[in-house]
């Protein structure tokens, strides 16, 4: 099973859009047998994978083993996702990883779901925490969506330094969120870093939270399913 972390230190950058439509990808385009882990409490990717109806607040004990992990999987809609979703208990995940002392918690709860799983997408909160630290130690590769702004930019460069120098981290791969080519600062953002995958702003990527379902799901010819179908291809060559 490869760990693919969806994670940013800055916040609205479409974390959650990259998670649950990479998962979408993953199972219907490559056959992968997907599970999305919810590790943000806002809990948009379990709500748009028709979870989140009787939120039991449960998500944090699986990491005091409280309860297995196993008893969170559920099945969404779409065949090979299933889900580990999210709810509010996740607030005082931080504080929980601190307490536990265990630096390889996260880690050691995905290695057991290794057999059952293909593809592990964990949808990321924000922020550098004890979390994100779980996260760096779990994944084998990171994708981080870079909007076209000075301020996403610098996010990205701040989570590239922290990785750097440390030992067995996990691969770094940013992605061109939220693109409008015909802004001056998009553009000469995309020209920055020409080898970057790219993620337009489309009204089908909106249109998800209205139909609660990935983009390739209802729209599956549209430029926004194509660009998540090319992005999957290019997390599948990087895994390789």
């Amino acid at each position: 099973m490869a760990v693919v972390a969806i994670y940013s230190l800055k916040g609205g950058v479409g974390k959650t859009t990259l998670a649950v439509n990479l998962a979408w990808c993953a199972a219907t385009l490559s056959a992968r047998r997907t599970l999305v882990w919810d590790l943000d409490p806002q809990a948009a990717s379990t709500w748009l994978l028709g979870g989140g109806g009787k939120a039991r607040d449960q998500a944090q004990a699986v990491f005091t083993r409280d309860v297995e992990v196993e008893q969170l999987i559920r099945p969404t809609p779409y065949d090979r996702i299933d889900l580990i979703g999210a709810d509010a208990s996740l607030r005082s995940l931080d504080r929980l990883f601190h307490e536990l002392d265990k630096k390889k918690r996260l880690a050691k709860l995905v290695a057991s779901l290794d057999k059952a799983y293909d593809r592990l997408i964990l949808d990321c909160p924000p922020g550098l925490t004890e979390t994100s630290e779980q996260v760096m130690r779990a994944a084998d590769l990171i994708v981080v969506p870079v909007n076209p702004s000075p301020l996403s930019t610098r996010a990205f460069e701040e989570v590239k330094r922290h990785l750097d120098g440390k030992s067995g981290r996990a691969a770094l791969m940013p992605v061109h969120a939220m693109v409008d080519r015909r802004r001056k600062l998009h553009a000469e953002a995309l020209a920055a870093e020409p080898d970057w995958p790219v993620i337009p702003m489309a009204s089908m990527v909106e249109t998800m939270a209205a139909r609660r379902a990935p983009v390739g799901s209802f729209a599956p010819k549209s430029a926004a399913a194509r660009a998540f179908g090319e992005l999957w291809q290019a997390v599948e060559r990087r895994l390789a």
